[in-house]
């Protein structure tokens, strides 16, 4: 949890050194023979001037320490801990952590003794360093290695994981693929239909931060209505509107600061993602379906749901309050940003789960981390904004209703929203780990009776413990709870059977919430609508060659909401489906597949941007196909090929929910295979 920390803050304070790959520490290996059975592991750092690598004794609380690990092995013996030699090491205050450390400069020489028990022993691990200058630091990096003991001599070199190490990627392609990059060509036939077909790849991701922009300014709306921060409307803007030595309009003027303070805050906070996205294009597809993160989000938000249900309350840290509070009395510009960051700190117990909420949602590879500052700055726009207005418009306050037991209420719907979201990420975890537990009619159980408690709780049949007394439900109240009493009907129409496709109904409202309608306990299908598909691309190209038509590569992911709706919503249609039923062989690769590779295809990779990566799981496979051989990474990503895998017939689209434009792009790729073929016809 520290090394996760640690390197986050440092991404934010490093904005200018990822534009160019940094690697100050080069680190090589020997081993220095004491006796027959005795050695020495000698690991040297040679580091870049200015810079440093810090001692392995440095306490818990500044940056992260030199450590090594040693991989178990019966054939050799540790004799101690490593040492560290003195020599270029220098104890002194250190202005990045603010405080006295231990770090080496130029040149670092670490030394663990051991006793070997077979000559033939292989000796392997990893250690782990953090590296920093006077003004930024790198994340904390794992380097590992390995010393080959045998009759021939020993020999000392980078693991096997090490980022040094040469890869030969036609080989490596030929294996994973039985193609590479340079096999693959783009058709130089044009089709009538072309330019409609692709437009939608082009608009669609402005359109989804639109989409994402205006949820955010739905949750900030949201937050406004909640007990921590709509009682300080007009505590604040009285405060900035009141008469006595400023001005009027100073006031207004720094109302209206405060209100971009506020949204500037919450832009901030979407910084880091931006850096995380641009070190590897994969990362946040990884954080968005990683199994324990997952689980963890899912823990959370049941913890944030019985926190708006009022049987405790979330706050920050006291110390944080305070120092903001202190800065507000600079005075000035700097004085009203303290302003609105303590405003952010205060109501952390309400904004948080909804911020938790836009946070977890936007970490996909739909549109990165832009998704992220999208929703955000629409949440701090809306959180912001009115404290400007009010501010303008002081006689508005006079409109605004009387804070009341509503604010309660709103929390308590708002802890039900959080409750049913929390099952969308255990349901994540559960199909890209194929645990097979929360299939789609557990999950439609359980929201039936989250929503039913919902409708059931407006109409004042359930309580909760800072409820006041109702006396009379308004009718607004009555009007809510007739909606979520009808939305919880409408979930129970999820178990109607769509006697075509031999699967339940899939629900529109819940595409990409809910598991796939084909993962279940009753109606289990592996495809979407009972297509033929194929989960492997060599099994799938050999199978196009054989029966000779075009293939559709759909780069799909279990987390993907966009890819769910297209599933569940454009390819059932007729004519969509007439053309994938008949005329396509789809083969659907999933990018999110955390089910472990062969052990002879957990192979090193290059990244298309710089470095390497291992490959461990389907997942990372797929994900490295897309972005090697067609500089993607979002999904969905529709590609249309010759029946070989070697000609991408016309431009490749993304989600495309309109059906006459996904129809197009799929007669547009028809259409140049058969110009394709008239052509090769002729030549013969």
């Amino acid at each position: 949890m520290k090394k996760a920390i640690v390197a986050i803050f440092f991404l934010i304070s490093t904005v200018s050194s990822f534009a160019q790959i940094l690697e100050p520490v080069k680190w090589s290996y020997e081993s220095k023979k004491n006796s027959d059975q005795e050695y020495e592991l000698i690991f040297t750092a040679t580091i870049d001037e200015n810079w440093a690598v810090y001692s392995q004794f440095i306490g818990d609380d500044g940056p992260i320490p030199t450590t090594f690990t040693f991989e178990d092995n019966s054939n050799i013996e540790l004799v101690g801990s490593v040492t560290e030699s003195n020599e270029n090491k220098v104890t002194k205050y250190d202005p990045v952590f603010d405080m006295e450390l231990s770090k080496f400069f130029k040149k670092a020489v670490f030394t663990q003794k051991i006793k070997l028990k077979n000559k033939d022993a292989v000796i392997k691990g990893s250690l782990t360093y953090m590296t920093c200058d006077d003004e930024q630091c790198l994340p904390p990096t794992d380097e590992p290695f390995e010393f080959n003991f045998s009759a021939s001599g020993v020999s000392a070199s980078q693991g096997d994981l090490g980022e040094g190490i040469e890869v030969d990627e036609n080989a490596v392609n030929e294996l994973l693929y039985g193609l590479s990059p340079s096999d693959i060509q783009k058709s130089d036939k044009n089709c009538t239909n072309g330019a409609t077909s692709n437009a939608s790849a082009v608009q669609e991701k402005g359109t989804s931060l639109w989409n994402i922009f205006g949820l955010g300014i739905l949750g900030g709306l949201l937050a406004l209505l909640t007990p921590c921060v709509f009682p300080m409307i007009p505590l604040t803007v009285s405060f900035f509107t009141k008469k006595g030595d400023q001005k009027k309009s100073s006031g207004l003027s720094k109302a209206i600061l405060y209100g971009f303070f506020i949204l500037a805050v919450y832009l901030v906070l979407s910084i880091p993602f931006h850096l995380l996205d641009s070190i590897n294009p994969d990362i946040l597809n990884d954080i968005s379906t990683n199994v324990w993160l997952n689980v963890l989000f899912f823990v959370i938000f049941v913890f944030f749901a019985f926190s708006f249900f009022g049987y405790y309350e979330l706050t920050l840290p006291a110390s944080w309050t305070n120092k903001t509070t202190q800065g507000e009395n600079v005075g000035g510009i700097i004085g009203v940003f303290f302003m609105a960051l303590t405003l952010a700190i205060v109501s952390f117990s309400c904004t948080g789960p909804i911020l938790g909420s836009l946070l977890a949602g936007s970490l996909t590879s739909d549109g990165g981390a832009w998704q992220l500052t999208a929703g955000m700055g629409g949440f701090g726009l809306a959180l912001g904004l009115p404290f400007a207005l009010f501010a303008a418009f002081p006689g508005w306050l006079n409109s605004l209703p009387k804070s009341g037991g509503w604010l309660n209420t709103t929390k308590v719907v708002l802890g039900f929203l959080e409750l049913a979201l929390a099952f969308k990420f255990l349901s994540v975890a559960d199909l890209v780990q194929h645990w097979g537990i929360l299939k789609i009619e557990p999950f439609l159980i359980i929201w039936i009776i989250i929503f039913g408690g919902l409708a059931l709780y407006l109409f004042g049949k359930i309580k909760f413990p800072h409820d006041s007394p109702i006396k009379k439900i308004s009718f607004s109240r009555i009007s809510f709870a007739i909606l979520i009493a009808a939305f919880t009907v409408y979930l129970a129409s999820g178990f109607r059977v769509n006697k075509e496709t031999q699967t339940f109904t899939p629900l529109t409202l819940l595409s990409g919430l809910a598991p796939p309608v084909g993962y279940s306990f009753i109606y289990p299908n592996s495809c979407p609508n009972n297509l033929d598909c194929f989960k492997d691309l060599k099994t799938g190209i050999a199978h196009a060659t054989s029966v000779n038509k075009p293939i559709m590569l759909d780069f799909t992911g279990y987390g993907c909401v966009n890819c769910r709706k297209m599933e569940e919503h454009v390819w059932p249609l007729e004519k969509i489906d007439n053309y994938l039923r008949n005329d396509f062989v789809l083969i659907s690769l999933y990018v999110d597949d955390k089910k472990a590779l062969p052990n002879d295809q957990q192979v090193r990779v290059k990244r298309i941007n710089g470095g390497t990566r291992k490959l461990e799981d389907y997942g990372d496979k797929w994900a490295n196909f897309q972005t090697q051989f067609f500089q993607n990474n979002s999904q969905p990503f529709y590609v249309l090929l010759s029946p070989d895998g070697k000609t991408i017939l016309n431009r490749p689209v993304a989600y495309t929910p309109d059906e006459d434009q996904y129809a197009q792009f799929l007669e547009c790729g028809l259409e140049i295979l058969k110009n394709e073929k008239a052509n090769a016809s002729v030549f013969e």
